[in-house]
């Protein structure tokens, strides 16, 4: 996992990064923003530290480009990143700040970040579809001038205070010497090169990778990655398993019982979170005031380890028998400060929490007088808890070393013969008689990898793996208990069985959207993806006699009722065009799109479709294509943005890229306790943090019910739901207890 660098952009002359201070990279503006950089989180521009009023961001500054720097890849980052830096940029300006941002395509993939995207529109971040020709100075001022072209083709300038360019990610040339010395393939990009199949396995056995490393990712995915590496690793180390362990030592718990309350207050500014909203001093001095508060501390960030080590050492040193931190959501740091405390020999429950930034300054961010009223009142009313909190003990139970997965596709047989591979028992439940899910239907990877071979044979591992039990036509009807300890009942239609686990893990997947425009099921010519699909793996004659063949993209995605982009349609569009024109060149392909968002390495595929004649023709939600009758096939009436005129093509197959939706199983997350998001995908405990987590312990997620995602991220995916899983398996003991509620009747 050695991660990545940033692209240098001083191999750009037109970009004057290296001659204009005002021109700056994403990094450097990163920087820029943060509460630990140059100008403490102040957004000043670097050459005279005035505030700018305008600021404009250009996309795609070594990717998708192999003119200027051989990196045809799209770095899968820079867009949402970008759009990220707009939204906090003005939120970080004191002056109303115009906002541009120059792209090719808005690749918004992720989840929930097509919705990011509208709702950065919709505060007044300008989105200008061009590439840009040329920044120049502005004589006279530290301005920046930019030239560029519309779809209209007209030479437009126009002047920035500040011109960002998003730089892409690419790997760092002693990475390269090291994969040479380890003998680790890479391929032309000096990624790692790996197979659809196994996402995280290198070309040397016992030797993983994730991250950047495998190429271009955000933080979620990475994070999946290396939860699925150590599962890769840990398969083949799991005979050795706890051989080599060492207990970890805790300071012996004082008795603080007979002990009047001595609080310790730690009030954190979150960076420019809280402190550009709260005034964080005058908060601390308040609780100085407070009853039992003999030590108050201001942080810029609480969470750091240096302040954790600090916190621990201020416990000893001020005697503290209590603490309160304010700060962020103990949703995710709560567990963090609770193993602070207990490193300093105090009961993990002697703890209270004051959330000054969700519920105050994120809310209250335009007026910091009542902003920094309310968290005195916040932190009053802590403070005051704290006083009366008695320490809790927890019990050990045993564990039940067995799991269950629901979902019997790619994803959960992935993660039961994962856990399986380990010495551990799974019941996998699966609704309908076959396994496989939707991958039965899908003909091959965008690496060209075929993909029915590969679902029979993992079939086939799975039904004879015996630590396997695979329970077809199956629904869950109740499930009880808790992690370590659950009983889910299913039912196979004629029979109830109980079955009793450690931990759980949902993989139910999701399903193609059928749509109700395009005339579609009115017509034999208009196919969804899945349907082609299916074409193509029969060696239907219809594929081969096409002439013209138009795939639409984005239908029931990107819409007020589905705001999401469905992640894989566009590569998939790409695939089958190719496809197409391999098993006839001379077929005329077309591809109606609102973005092309073929991100990471399938970006080779894009350039690869165009080379081979596709023809890409974008369309705007204002004026979609239109699909009418015209006897065995369809007309297609579409407008083209660059030509600005309608065009119209007599089409023998239509392909309707369709969003990919969820089963929204309501049933199943009321057994497990577990939410869904408003668009019915499962919701994870922490998008970064927790990825494959859900908030209640023992249960885990993975695969499409997740989100839409290609094959290969939906192994790492379930390879990480293993080794979260196995986190819990492998323990002899489940702690349980601390904080139980009661019910006192009156």
């Amino acid at each position: 996992a050695p991660g990545f660098k940033s692209f240098d952009p001083s191999k750009y002359d037109t970009y004057s990064y290296t001659s204009m201070p005002n021109v700056v990279t994403s990094l450097e503006f990163e920087r820029i923003l943060s509460a630990t950089g140059p100008f403490m989180g102040h957004l000043v521009r670097p050459s005279d530290k005035k505030e700018p009023k305008k600021i404009a961001w250009l996309q795609c500054v070594g990717s998708r480009d192999i003119n200027g720097c051989d990196n045809g890849y799209c770095s899968s980052v820079c867009c949402m990143y970008a759009i990220k830096q707009t939204v906090i940029a003005r939120e970080h300006s004191k002056i109303p700040l115009d906002c541009s941002v120059f792209y090719m395509d808005i690749r918004t993939h992720g989840k929930d970040f097509d919705r990011y995207y509208e709702n950065a529109k919709k505060t007044g971040v300008k989105f200008i579809r061009s590439r840009v020709h040329t920044v120049d100075p502005i004589s006279g001022s530290d301005d920046v001038l930019v030239q560029y072209t519309e779809d209209d083709g007209v030479l437009k300038k126009e002047s920035f205070d500040m011109f960002v360019l998003s730089t892409g990610l690419e790997t760092d040339e002693e990475v390269v010497a090291l994969s040479d010395r380890l003998g680790v393939e890479l391929d032309n990009y000096h990624f790692t090169e790996t197979d659809s199949f196994h996402p995280v396995a290198t070309s040397v056995p016992g030797i993983y990778a994730c991250g950047a490393f495998t190429g271009p990712k955000d933080i979620p995915l990475s994070v999946m990655e290396a939860s699925a590496a150590a599962c890769a690793a840990t398969e083949n180390l799991a005979s050795a398993r706890n051989t080599q362990t060492k207990e970890v030592e805790i300071p012996s718990e004082k008795d603080v019982s007979r002990e009047p309350s001595r609080i310790g207050v730690f009030v954190c500014n979150c960076g420019i979170n809280i402190g550009g909203v709260v005034r964080v001093p005058e908060v601390a001095e308040y609780a100085r005031t407070l009853p039992n508060v003999v030590y108050v501390e201001e942080n810029l960030f609480t969470c750091s380890q240096d302040t954790q080590d600090k916190i621990t050492e201020v416990i000893k040193e001020q005697d503290l028998n209590r603490v309160v931190v304010a700060a962020c959501t103990p949703k995710t740091h709560e567990a963090l400060f609770q193993e602070t405390l207990i490193n300093a020999g105090l009961n993990k429950y002697l703890f209270e929490m004051a959330n000054i930034r969700n519920h105050d300054s994120w809310v209250h961010s335009d007026d910091p007088d009542a902003a920094t009223l309310k968290a005195k009142d916040l932190v009053r009313m802590s403070v005051a808890k704290a006083g009366l909190i008695s320490p809790l003990t927890e019990t050990d139970l045993s564990n039940t070393h067995s799991a269950l997965v629901v979902g019997g596709g790619i994803a959960g047989m992935t993660a039961a013969l994962s856990l399986a591979h380990q010495g551990y028992p799974v019941h996998l439940i699966e609704r309908s008689n076959s396994l496989g899910g939707n991958a039965q239907m899908l003909y091959k990877t965008y690496k060209g990898e075929e993909i029915t071979s590969f679902v029979m044979e993992l079939v086939k591992e799975v039904e004879s793996e015996e630590r396997v039990i695979v329970h077809m036509n199956s629904a869950i009807t109740r499930v009880d208990g808790f992690v370590g300890n659950f009983t889910t009942e299913v039912n196979d239609g004629s029979s109830n069985e109980e079955i009793e686990h450690g931990v759980a893990i949902l993989a139910t997947g999701a399903k193609e959207y059928k749509p109700d425009e395009y005339l579609y099921g009115q017509h034999g010519a208009v196919l969804t993806h899945l349907e082609m699909d299916e074409l193509f793996r029969s060696s239907d004659p219809r594929v081969e006699k096409a002439e013209n063949v138009v795939f639409i993209q984005c239908v029931g995605s990107r819409n007020e009722e589905r705001p999401y982009c469905s992640k894989v349609c566009c590569t998939h569009s790409v695939e089958s065009a190719l496809e197409f024109k391999r098993r006839n060149p001379k077929v005329n392909v077309y591809i109606l799109y609102r973005d092309m968002r073929t991100y990471g390495k399938r970006e080779d595929l894009y350039r690869e479709a165009r080379a081979e004649g596709v023809i890409f023709a974008r369309y705007s939600l204002n004026e979609k294509p239109v699909v009418s009758p015209d006897g065995d096939g369809v007309q297609v009436e579409f407008r083209d943005l660059i030509l600005d005129r309608k065009l119209a093509v007599k089409a023998d197959i239509v392909c309707l890229a369709t969003a990919i939706v969820s089963h929204k199983d309501s049933a199943l997350t009321q057994f497990f306790k577990v939410p869904m998001d408003a668009d019915g995908w499962l919701l994870e405990a922490h998008q970064k943090l927790r990825p494959v987590d859900f908030p209640n312990d023992g249960v885990f997620l993975c695969g499409m019910a997740h989100y839409p995602k290609p094959i290969d991220e939906s192994i790492a995916q379930a390879k990480a739901a293993a080794s979260r899983a196995l986190s819990v398996l492998t323990m002899e003991n489940i702690k349980v207890g601390g904080v139980v509620s009661e019910m006192r009747k009156r």
